[in-house]
């Protein structure tokens, strides 16, 4: 095995392929606009009193660099701190890059191509079943928890899975919910919360009304409401049981708001739209899943809370 330390050129010693008294010589080039290294494998030769040079040439992969300088830091005792400085080396762009290339390519070979003629389909018109609403957490991803394929699922993600009110001004989600509702006629909507939600750890946690400059406040005070809920039931609980309680209540709250669009409360009534809670939890890997049961909510007072039927925990 070859081990490269972390310099350029240097000596090493003879292999069982090179001659015993032939130096060898082993030199590494970067180049910052390509995802490997040059590696020169060079042996010099003797041959009736002069020298010839044999060159070989290897390509490393940046990672494989970058590892083997973490090994070598990890040999030599000396870790960053937390607050430590970091120098980020200029080819950690093209290596990401060269990832999502790689993934791009995978997708267009094994999914895109094996199912041409759905993706062809798709290209001139979509008819999705669900509308999802999830957070933008980057642990939350609908299509790869719940297995969503392109066409599957209109997908709008915010901070906290919220939905605002009919009565409220315009944002993104309202404009989601108009158009997969009224123009696409999805027949699922399912707003997806999670565990450990920054979002809500964010609403438990503000001051009344929160930073008027925050965007982030401004935002999640949306689900007020359901950290109200939460204190009135859960004030004596730890802090983090608290936010865990809130995820759930905020699912139901941003349900129970749906039935104040009215197009939204239409369909449903009629039968042709159903709304869903999904609650994920990536500590456990568990997902619980229910349904609004439209019926006994509407018996309900207003703001008094949605009921619920087939609540299921995968």
């Amino acid at each position: 095995m070859l081990f490269v330390p972390c310099c350029r050129i240097f000596e090493i010693p003879s292999f069982p392929f090179m001659a015993s008294s032939s130096p060898t010589h082993l030199s590494l080039s970067l180049d910052p606009s390509s995802s490997t290294s040059l590696l020169n494998l060079q042996t010099q030769r003797t041959i009736s009193g002069s020298n010839d040079f044999e060159k070989t040439h290897l390509r490393i992969p940046v990672s494989f660099r970058k590892k083997a300088a973490n090994l070598q830091m990890m040999a030599s005792g000396k870790t960053p701190g937390l607050t430590q400085e970091v120098t980020i080396d200029r080819e950690d762009n093209a290596d990401v890059s060269d990832d999502m290339k790689q993934r791009f390519l995978a997708f267009k070979k094994h999914k895109y191509m094996d199912n041409l003629e759905h993706f062809k389909k798709l290209a001139d018109a979509q008819a999705p079943k669900f509308l999802v609403i999830a957070c933008a957490d980057s642990r939350v991803c609908p299509s790869a928890i719940l297995g969503f394929q392109p066409g599957d699922a209109f997908t709008v993600r915010n901070i906290a899975n919220l939905v605002p009110s009919y009565e409220s001004g315009p944002t993104e989600t309202k404009a989601a919910l108009e158009f997969s509702v009224n123009t696409l006629n999805v027949e699922n909507i399912l707003i997806i919360g999670h565990s450990r939600c920054g979002g809500i750890q964010a609403l438990m946690s503000m001051q009344g009304e929160g930073d008027s400059r925050s965007f982030i406040h401004n935002w999640v005070k949306v689900g007020k409401k359901a950290k109200e809920s939460t204190k009135a039931v859960a004030s004596n609980l730890h802090f983090d049981h608290q936010c865990q309680h809130c995820e759930k209540a905020s699912i139901n709250h941003s349900l129970e708001r749906l039935l104040g669009y009215p197009w939204i409360e239409e369909k449903v009534r009629k039968g042709s739209l159903s709304l869903h809670g999904g609650y994920y939890d990536f500590v456990n890997c568990t997902f619980e899943k229910w349904t609004v049961d439209y019926g006994e909510s509407r018996g309900k007072k207003e703001g008094s809370g949605i009921a619920v039927k087939n609540r299921s925990v995968w």
